[in-house]
C-alpha cells in the first residue's frame, strides 16, 4: 500500500517520516519523497494517529488524488532541481510525463487547479531558490550557475531572477540577511 505525504522535501524529511511509521509499528518497504510504501493495509483509526504524528512534524497524509499528483509533480520537480548531479539538460514537460506516467496536460491541468499557479512557474521558483543557495555558497561563478540550471545565458538568469526576487544576482549576494525559503514553503 502507497500512502502520500505531503512536505518531505529532504533526506532528513525522509528519516523522521520513516521514523514515525516505525513507531507506530508499520514497517515501511520504501520512503521516497513523497511516497511511503507498506506491506500491511492501514485501519482508519491507525490513518488518524499516523495522520497526527506526521502533522506534529509538519507532514500530512494525502487522500485526494488531485492533491496526491499536485505533491508528486512539486516532489519530481525538486528532485530534478535540488538534487540532481548533471546540468538540467532536460525537457520539464517530457521528464514529468515520463516520471508520473501522465499526460503533462493533465499533469498541467491539476497542478494549476490544486497549486493555483502553473507548474512552469513552480519550476523557475524552485530554480531561483537553487540560484540562491549556489549565491550563498559561492562556489560557483554566475556563468556556472547559468550553466548548471540550463539558462539560454547569464543575462536570461539574472533578468529571471530579478523578476522574481526584484534583485539582481550581485545584489541578492551582498546583502547580509539571507532571503531563502525553505522548499516546503515555496
Amino acid at each position: 500500500m502507497d500512502l502520500h505525504v505531503k512536505n518531505m522535501v529532504c533526506n532528513r524529511c525522509k528519516m523522521v517520516v520513516k521514523a514515525e511509521f516505525e513507531k507506530l509499528g508499520f514497517n515501511p518497504i520504501s520512503v521516497e519523497l513523497g511516497r511511503v510504501s507498506i506491506k500491511e493495509s492501514i485501519s482508519a483509526d491507525a490513518k488518524k494517529k499516523l495522520s497526527e504524528r506526521l502533522d506534529l512534524f509538519g507532514f500530512e497524509l494525502l487522500e485526494d488524488k488531485k492533491t496526491q499528483i499536485s505533491e508528486q509533480t512539486k516532489t519530481a520537480i525538486i528532485n530534478l532541481v535540488h538534487y540532481a548531479k548533471e546540468p538540467l539538460k532536460i525537457n520539464l514537460s517530457s521528464y514529468l510525463s515520463e516520471r508520473l506516467n501522465t499526460e503533462y496536460a493533465h499533469l498541467s491541468a491539476i497542478f494549476s487547479e490544486v497549486e493555483n499557479q502553473t507548474i512552469e512557474k513552480y519550476f523557475i521558483t524552485q530554480k531561483i531558490e537553487r540560484v540562491k543557495e549556489m549565491l550563498t555558497y559561492n562556489e560557483l561563478t554566475l556563468s556556472e550557475i547559468a550553466y548548471q540550471l540550463n539558462y539560454s545565458s547569464v543575462a536570461h538568469l539574472s533578468a529571471q531572477f530579478k523578476k522574481v526576487t526584484d534583485l539582481t544576482p550581485s545584489a541578492y549576494k551582498n546583502q547580509t540577511s539571507d532571503k531563502r525559503k525553505t522548499l516546503d514553503e515555496i
